[in-house]
C-alpha cells in the first residue's frame, strides 16, 4: 500500500474491528505525568510491577494512556497529536482547573461547543471540549 487514493478508497464491512482504547504518551518523568493526569482529568494510575509502562485508567470511561519513559534522545511536546477529553462545561473545567495550578488558555467558540488548550508537564497539548455534548445542548 505505498499510495493511497481517497477518490478509490471506501468504506467495507471488515471481519476484523479496531477501536482506539489506548493512547501511549511519551513522558520524562512518568510520575509527574501520571499525577499531572490524575490530579487535573481524573485519572485512575495503574502500575504493575513487571510492565514498563504505566496505565492511567479514565473516571467515566474512554482512551486509556499508557506513560512510557521517553529515550533520552527523544523530543517531546513535538507531536501532531493533541489529547482531547470531553467536557460538559468548558468554562468551569478551566476554573476548576486553575485553582489547582494548571493554567488553560482562552476559551475559543466552535460549532455549537466551546474549547480550551494547556501543555502537559512534557509540553503535550491537551484540550478540553464541549465537542461531545452539543446535540444535547442545542436550544440551551
Amino acid at each position: 500500500m505505498s499510495e493511497l487514493d481517497p477518490g478509490t478508497m471506501q468504506h467495507t464491512q471488515t471481519t476484523v474491528g479496531a477501536s482506539l482504547n489506548r493512547i501511549i504518551l511519551y513522558v520524562r518523568d512518568v510520575d509527574i505525568s501520571a499525577c499531572f493526569y490524575s490530579f487535573f482529568f481524573g485519572f485512575k494510575v495503574v502500575r504493575t510491577p513487571t510492565d514498563r509502562l504505566t496505565e492511567l485508567v479514565p473516571e467515566n470511561g474512554g482512551a486509556h494512556l499508557l506513560l512510557h519513559r521517553a529515550g533520552k534522545a527523544q523530543k517531546l511536546g513535538q507531536a501532531s497529536v493533541k489529547l482531547v477529553f470531553d467536557v460538559e462545561d468548558v468554562q468551569a473545567f478551566r476554573k476548576e482547573a486553575n485553582k489547582k495550578g494548571l493554567k488553560f488558555g482562552p476559551v475559543h467558540k466552535a460549532d455549537g461547543y466551546s474549547y480550551s488548550n494547556a501543555k502537559d508537564p512534557d509540553g503535550n497539548s491537551v484540550q478540553v471540549s464541549s465537542r461531545a455534548y452539543r446535540d444535547q445542548n442545542k436550544g440551551k
